[in-house]
């Protein structure tokens, strides 16, 4: 190993059925032993299960993604909405048992049922990390009723994919630099490693590699010319690399401000679907502007409904000049969509807002005089939001029979709270 690779006892802690246990706990339930499954909203048919507990998937096959109307009708299932809120303040409370063991900046929350924790410097009050791990496993056990599982490395990464692809088998896994050829160049599919998705496999595939050993040994400047830094990253990934900081994204290549929506019921007109992706513009844009950054590069995802057999597309775009501009992402989203949708019934929809740098590389151009005005009406707009709601300044639009964002204000996390 070169010296100079971050070693650090980097840890990254995963709550097992976090949201079924969230939910047994706050019914009076045992999630070990009662089946439940957590809804997103009883009264929609269509809604999908969030979380299922181990008996629900065992004795039932029901399993997070399951419609609600495909869950059988037995007396011993019990259907569960969720109270985001609660999940909520349980996942602080996690995270304020954690400060127990490392400072507030050792902990990077990654989403609301992982964290990642750095032990660098605890071996003098809890002993050697995985006892460390050890101690606050068992505490979070007793504490929360919650079992869990903790993947360590000596970075992010390999924390991380010792999380996923041991740890979650058999509750604590540490990979070190030493691991990464004969553990992580053995997996395949390549979509079972952290950071390569479905469409990134095929294009891998599509150049003869199969396995991370083969993206190891794969030519790096052949990658780099088809993915650009994605590429470089994808190589040093598989050799278990990763320089990034704690809470720093891990695919700094990735960067990108995004927004995925598994819409109500099916959407088969033009029409109804171009209303959600307007509202879903506006929220991508949003996000850029209260970062401060813009994109070049807009990614369009559309999955057609399992009744007309599935499928979709995923098509992306990048525009000469970087924006977060609502309007200049939602036209080039209906560009992409009228170039390649098939009149199937949608439903669900990705937009993402890639190839990101700061605003203030924005060039003003001379053609467009009112793009300061623009700039600051958009950050007007969403300082009333951040004030009085996200359903205090809608679009007309949003108040149509085909809009989701009304509905969407009323929840947390996505989830009534």
């Amino acid at each position: 190993m070169d010296e100079k690779m971050p070693n650090r006892p980097i840890a990254c802690l995963d709550m097992r059925s976090f949201f079924a246990s969230c939910a047994a706990a706050d019914a009076g339930l045992d999630v070990l032993t009662t089946p439940i499954a957590v809804i997103g909203n009883l009264e929609q048919k269509g809604s999908i299960v969030l979380a299922a507990s181990p008996p629900l998937k065992k004795r039932f096959g029901v399993k997070t993604g399951t419609r609600l109307f495909e869950i059988p009708d037995h007396p011993d299932i019990h259907l569960i909405e969720p109270k985001m809120s609660f999940f909520v303040q349980t996942s602080m409370e996690i995270t304020k048992l954690l400060t127990k063991y490392v400072p507030e900046k050792a902990i990077h929350v990654y989403s609301i049922d992982e964290s990642f924790i750095d032990l660098t410097g605890t071996e003098r009050l809890w002993g050697p990390p995985e006892i460390a791990v050890q101690r606050i496993q068992e505490e979070l056990l007793d504490t929360f009723q919650m079992p869990s599982a903790v993947g360590m490395g000596p970075n992010m990464l390999l924390a991380k994919l010792a999380l996923d692809l041991e740890a979650k088998k058999k509750g604590f896994a540490r990979w070190t630099y030493e691991d990464v050829q004969k553990k992580l160049w053995l997996v395949t599919p390549l979509r079972e490693m952290w950071g390569i998705g479905s469409r990134m496999e095929k294009n891998l595939n599509a150049m003869g590699i199969f396995s991370v050993g083969d993206l190891a040994n794969a030519d790096l400047a052949e990658l780099e010319n088809r993915f650009g830094i994605m590429g470089n990253q994808l190589y040093h990934h598989a050799w278990g690399i990763d320089l990034s900081d704690l809470g720093a994204p891990i695919m700094d290549g990735q960067i990108s401000y995004g927004k995925g929506q598994i819409l109500f019921r099916d959407y088969n007109t033009r029409e109804e679907v171009l209303v959600v992706l307007l509202e879903m513009a506006e929220d991508v844009a949003k996000r850029a502007r209260e970062a401060k950054k813009v994109g070049r590069t807009i990614h369009l995802g559309i999955t057609y409904s399992k009744y007309s057999f599935g499928g979709g597309f995923h098509r992306s775009r990048t525009m000469p000049e970087a924006t977060n501009d609502t309007m200049k992402i939602y036209r080039m989203c209906v560009k992409l969509f009228d170039e390649f949708y098939t009149n199937k019934p949608v439903r669900q929809l990705s937009i993402s807002l890639a190839n990101v740098e700061e605003e203030q590389s924005m060039q003003l151009s001379l053609f467009e005089a009112n793009k300061v005005r623009k700039r600051q009406l958009g950050a007007a707009m969403d300082k009333i939001r951040g004030k009085y709601g996200s359903a205090s300044l809608l679009r007309a639009v949003s108040y149509t029979e085909a809009g989701t964002a009304r509905i969407r204000a009323k929840l947390i996390g996505g989830h009534k709270g």
